[in-house]
């Protein structure tokens, strides 16, 4: 499967874009054309048999032969490019690593702004559209208590808690990374326009939507699942008894993030789904120290910023990425870092005379 560090040639982006555009090719067929081809390249023009041969189905084989015979890739590309956007792959280093973590992750994104490494420390806010004085005032209080600890706010760019959370974020200074539920060019709603060119100065516009797709109700389901793949947990503000909100909690579920819910009052409609939600094993979020406490997101906001100074060699940054703040054997480090145990020690040892990382015993290591 796909991992991060594969890297994309450039003569092979468009058809990663092209893939993206056939209906019912993901990231699996993606990989198994691959092997079959040596490349997108070849796979985008390969034949009907040799298609199936690779393990398509009908279905998806025809789907790719009338695509490519109704789009022009390079066209596509400047679509992209005049849209402001860039597009990520899985290949890509720059691809969020909880999205790559997922079920199914898109195998493309298109991103307007940038990704940063740090806005894998993200919390999704989320709640109805038709939020109550309480439930804005909740969201901009658990906002402007998390960006301090160098949270990013994921959420869907909608109408309600969706719009309040960014601005949130915003106003206080921190990053927001908005998921939407149609293409990049395509703002709904529209009065949103504005506050999407201002998050882009500072954090990033996302979808898995191709540029000119209207954002219809079947869509931000999709878009749901995004927002908690780019998610460690998702808060649910308000919401009533069927909302996008409580879908998107499910996601969470389902993909292992931690699901938060703020109570409010019994007597309203907009809090039936926290309640529901507490009432199920959500945790509990009545202050920004709730969520940062349950999801440990100050260590590893601490781990980011030593993470940012202490790498020297290429060898030394494979060693950070594999540690965290929990002790960890030698040999499972030599795993993850895909360096064998003898070079790994001489490693350590350099580390350790730096003050980077410390031995807590029998070969076990933490970040210092």
């Amino acid at each position: 499967m796909w991992e991060a560090g594969m890297g994309v040639d450039t003569d092979e982006r468009p058809y990663w874009l092209g893939f993206h555009l056939v209906p019912g090719i993901g990231a699996t067929r993606l990989a198994r054309l691959v092997e079959a081809f040596g490349g997108l390249a070849a796979a985008w023009q390969a034949g009907y048999d040799a298609l199936r041969a690779a393990g398509l189905n009908d279905r998806a084989a025809r789907a790719l032969i009338t695509t490519r015979e109704r789009i022009a890739l390079d066209a596509e590309m400047e679509r992209v490019r005049r849209s402001g956007a860039t597009i990520l792959t899985l290949a890509d280093d720059a691809y969020p690593p909880l999205l790559r973590e997922i079920p199914s992750p898109p195998p493309v994104i298109y991103v307007r702004g940038e990704i940063q490494r740090t806005d894998a420390l993200a919390v999704a806010v989320v709640g109805t559209r038709h939020a109550g004085t309480y439930g804005r005032e909740m969201t901009r209080k658990l906002v402007a208590e998390i960006v301090p600890a160098g949270v990013t706010v994921v959420s869907g760019l909608a109408r309600g808690i969706d719009a309040v959370a960014p601005e949130t974020a915003l106003g206080s200074g921190g990053r927001t990374t908005p998921v939407l539920g149609g293409g990049i060019a395509v703002m709904y709603p529209p009065e949103h326009r504005q506050l999407a060119d201002r998050i882009t100065e500072s954090g990033a516009v996302i979808t898995e939507f191709p540029i000119g797709t209207r954002p219809d109700a079947a869509n931000f389901p999709v878009r749901n699942r995004l927002i908690s793949g780019l998610s460690r947990g998702v808060v649910v503000v308000e919401a009533p008894a069927k909302s996008g909100a409580l879908i998107t909690a499910n996601f969470a579920a389902d993909q292992g993030r931690t699901v938060f819910a703020v109570p409010g009052s019994a007597l309203s409609a907009n809090s039936v789904g926290p309640h529901r939600l507490l009432r199920d094993g959500a945790a509990l979020a009545t202050s920004g120290e709730d969520i940062l406490a349950e999801l440990q997101l100050t260590t590893h906001q601490t781990t980011f910023a030593a993470r940012d100074v202490l790498p020297a060699t290429d060898a030394e940054r494979l060693v950070l990425r594999a540690l965290d703040a929990e002790a960890r054997h030698i040999d499972d480090i030599a795993l993850e870092a895909g360096l064998a145990v003898s070079e790994l020690s001489a490693v350590l040892l350099q580390m350790q005379l730096k003050g980077i990382v410390r031995n807590v015993g029998a070969q076990h290591y933490v970040l210092a």
